[in-house]
């Protein structure tokens, strides 16, 4: 038996020995071409087409007869590519040719499925502070309403695509294509065709058959619009009237599809801002702002570094490939003291890189010189608002001991030294700010 695997595109992803044998041709001159070229006259490309099958049909392929079937592959009502076999009239064996269409149709499937799904849930979200608690109260609430656009914002790295994935996959349709786009990433000139796709002919250097945008792909599902303030003006009118009709039409195309999309957009722009200086049409940003999650940044929610760093080291030695170590007080007082303007992604950087040497010293514990958080990294410059200068003076006391104790390995006696202060009298200070030191030390 014959096989061949289409992709939504007419390509040609895969096909058997036996259908090489039968074309009398090498597999790199027939794999990745569009399957009109191989075969001008397949009706599996008219599968792909009407998303009917085609099933028993009479041909001749390079001078063979035999019995074609073509079965469209679908995702929800979108067709995403067609699964064809041709049998020879002489050597038909009902059992193994049903067993090869399920192993090669299920192989298919979860490719699919991999490809357009969301990889995280609530359960990955780790934290213990209340601002969190609250946002992911509202997140999941939003997430019965699968119809309501979210806005998601937050400074970069705080985690607003995990809230995406989590939204999706609690929702009613999580077994539903998850699309993400990062708008950011797609040239101007190609925005369009992505989103809504394209037509055969639609430009030159168009791919035969057309192909379909994220919109399309999306259908029944969720797409995620991720640096949506990075869609240029032009396209936000055309991106607006999708949202409010959840009709697409693609480029050089005559009729419109209907589709059932939920939005997700996230950035870390001010898009108020860019509404008020002209940038960000004002109906769009409304259309999208109906739900609105805003994730705060690390530095405002501290509690939480010290939840999520054991399940950061533990991710990242399995990533890594190496033992799993627990973390001292004094390198957590560090995180807990560092500004973090790259928030939880800088935190998984700095771990990592920490990890890395840990290893190569053997050392069995990360530790405050694991980590590299350089003296310049922490911010004297920018001190939070504070009600009186004498908040501003111990705020910024506070980061001077601790900046100290790190380049003393926080051994307290050495750190009163170059203070040239008293070691009782720094004693104190630590205890007034609850800052960690060794255990052989301790605050009389």
């Amino acid at each position: 038996m014959a096989v061949v695997f289409l992709d939504q595109e007419g390509i040609i992803r895969y096909l058997n020995e036996t259908y090489l044998e039968i074309l009398d041709l090498p597999r790199d001159q027939v794999v990745g071409r569009h399957v009109l070229e191989i075969t001008p006259h397949s009706r599996a490309y008219i599968t792909l087409q009407t998303g009917k099958a085609k099933v028993g049909y009479e041909w001749i392929v390079n001078g063979h007869h035999t019995l074609g079937t073509a079965l469209p592959i679908f995702k929800g009502d979108q067709v995403i590519g067609v699964f064809g076999y041709t049998i020879f009239l002489n050597i038909w064996d009902g059992k193994n040719i049903l067993d090869e269409i399920l192993a090669n149709l299920n192989m298919y499937k979860d490719e699919v499925h991999r490809l357009y799904s969301a990889a995280y849930s609530f359960e990955n979200i780790h934290y213990q502070s209340k601002a969190m608690n609250d946002i992911i109260i509202l997140a999941r609430q939003v997430a019965n309403h699968p119809l309501t656009t979210v806005l998601i914002t937050g400074e970069s790295g705080t985690g607003k695509e995990l809230f995406a994935h989590a939204i999706h996959n609690a929702s009613r349709r999580y077994k539903r294509p998850f699309v993400r786009v990062n708008c950011a990433a797609i040239p101007d000139n190609l925005l369009e065709s992505e989103l809504f796709g394209y037509e055969e002919g639609a430009y030159t250097g168009a791919k035969k058959g057309g192909k379909l945008g994220k919109f399309e792909l999306a259908d029944n599902g969720t797409i995620f619009l991720d640096e949506i303030a990075e869609v240029p003006l032009n396209m936000q009118s055309k991106l607006l009237f999708v949202l409010q009709e959840q009709v697409v039409e693609r480029l050089g195309g005559v009729h419109p599809a209907k589709i059932n999309v939920r939005v997700i957009a996230a950035t870390n722009r001010n898009l108020e801002k860019m509404v008020k200086s002209g940038s960000f049409r004002q109906d769009l940003y409304y259309r999208l702002n109906v739900v609105h999650i805003n994730i705060p940044p690390l530095r405002d929610r501290v509690e939480d570094i010290r939840l999520i760093t054991p399940h950061i080291i533990n991710n990242l030695s399995r990533r890594l490939n190496i033992s799993a170590r627990k973390i001292d007080d004094q390198a957590l007082q560090m995180l807990c003291k560092y500004n973090w303007p790259g928030n939880v992604r800088e935190l998984e950087n700095v771990l990592e890189r920490g990890l890395i040497i840990a290893e190569m010293e053997g050392a069995g514990v990360l530790s405050g010189r694991h980590l590299n958080i350089s003296d310049k990294q922490f911010d004297f410059n920018n001190l939070s608002e504070a009600k009186s200068l004498k908040s501003m003076l111990e705020e910024y006391e506070n980061k001077l001991l601790l900046k100290i104790l790190e380049n003393c390995q926080f051994d307290v006696p050495e750190a009163a030294r170059r203070l040239n202060v008293d070691p009782s009298s720094l004693y104190r200070k630590l205890k007034k700010y609850g800052i960690c030191i060794k255990k052989e030390y301790s605050i009389p």
